[in-house]
């Protein structure tokens, strides 16, 4: 995987072409490569093609200001369904299942581990009021959202990070109903703009995410390929 970053005042001199083709020069042929290009500059396309890189993955990102609760649509649950926050120690292997489901077609969030779980739930940022689980009667889990606010001190901040529905209790609109949920958590901590990232393919967390207020701000761009195809 590469990122690589050229400082604005030394754009447009080469410096970029220069240090790709280094690291280029510096791989096994055959080696997959994936590159960034963060906002997806034509530049970086230009760069890409010459490379011999094609455009692949789209992340789009996405932002929605708040100024309270109030902003937010209310809250309604369908019948035969609950809302309640996710319990260290009882609810992980649950979650991995349901996450497992959700994104069996996802190039990395479907793989997740219990240590990738365990990994992020021991960050100071995770707050297990802010992971969502919408259940059903039996307990059984339907969807979650997974919020986040990366500096508790500065709740400002928030970030939809992983909105999860079970595949079997689609058409019941429950992406709607958990994103709604999250956000009026964090509308509650005091969020004032909130951020998420969705792929440029998902049309319908795309639709689902615009008619809660969403507007796509940014979109990132993965160029593919393998070392040497190109220059």
């Amino acid at each position: 995987t590469v990122e690589l970053l050229v400082h604005p005042g030394a754009r447009g001199r080469g410096t970029g072409t220069a240090l790709a083709r280094t690291l280029a020069a510096r791989l096994e042929p055959g080696t997959r490569v994936h590159a960034w290009s963060h906002t997806g500059s034509p530049a970086a396309a230009r760069l890409a093609a010459r490379l011999g890189l094609r455009r692949g993955r789209e992340l789009w990102r996405m932002e929605l200001a708040l100024h309270g609760p109030a902003d937010l649509p209310p809250l309604l649950l369908p019948p035969g369904t609950r809302l309640r926050a996710f319990e260290p120690g009882r609810d992980e292997v649950t979650w991995l299942a349901l996450n497992a489901r959700a994104f069996a077609s996802h190039p990395e969030q479907g793989a997740w581990q219990r240590a990738d779980l365990d990994a992020r739930t021991a960050e100071p940022w995770f707050d297990p009021a802010g992971l969502l689980l919408v259940v059903d009667d039996d307990e059984r889990l339907l969807a979650a959202h997974w919020t986040k606010t990366a500096d508790p001190a500065d709740p400002a901040h928030g970030e939809v990070y992983v909105v999860a529905v079970d595949p079997g209790a689609q058409g019941r609109g429950l992406g709607r109903v958990v994103t709604l949920a999250g956000l009026h958590h964090l509308a509650a901590g005091g969020a004032k703009l909130v951020e998420l990232y969705v792929d440029g393919d998902n049309t319908a967390a795309q639709r689902t995410y615009a008619a809660l207020g969403f507007v796509r701000v940014a979109t990132d761009v993965v160029y593919e390929g393998v070392a040497g195809a190109g220059e």
